[in-house]
């Protein structure tokens, strides 16, 4: 078995993609900023998330409501530097809810939500597991 991708469902497509492309700096694949799908890479490694329209998915489903109620996913990004990024992604207007902290011995992390109010989780490794 092998992830492909992690995919969230969001009302307000346009919001959502200038926050990952913009605001997090992930990379695009077609540029499709007012969707009703796009999908995001990191600079590093080949993981990648995806943006879908809710409502699209609400057709194809028959059973999504118009909005999501609580927390339903967690996006992780791992950084090199926490605080540099953390900087430089405030400066473009993100806002953190919690760090940059240490989480264990072997991590740092700062946490964020997208426009659809998704958490971003930020992490530093600090030491690698041997």
């Amino acid at each position: 078995m092998e992830l492909a991708r992690i995919r969230l469902l969001v009302t307000d497509f346009a919001a959502c993609y200038r926050f990952y492309a913009e605001v997090l700096g992930l990379k695009p694949q077609s540029g499709a900023v007012e969707g009703p799908y796009e999908k995001f890479s990191p600079h590093v490694g080949s993981a990648g998330i995806a943006l879908q329209a809710r409502a699209m998915m609400a057709e194809v489903l028959g059973e999504l409501g118009d909005t999501a109620t609580g927390h339903r996913s967690l996006v992780v990004l791992r950084v090199d530097d926490l605080d540099t990024y953390c900087e430089q992604i405030t400066s473009r207007g993100a806002e953190l809810i919690h760090g940059p902290a240490a989480m264990t011995d072997r991590m740092r992390v700062a946490h964020l939500k997208d426009p659809e109010g998704n958490l971003v989780e930020l992490q530093e490794w600090l030491l690698l597991r041997t």
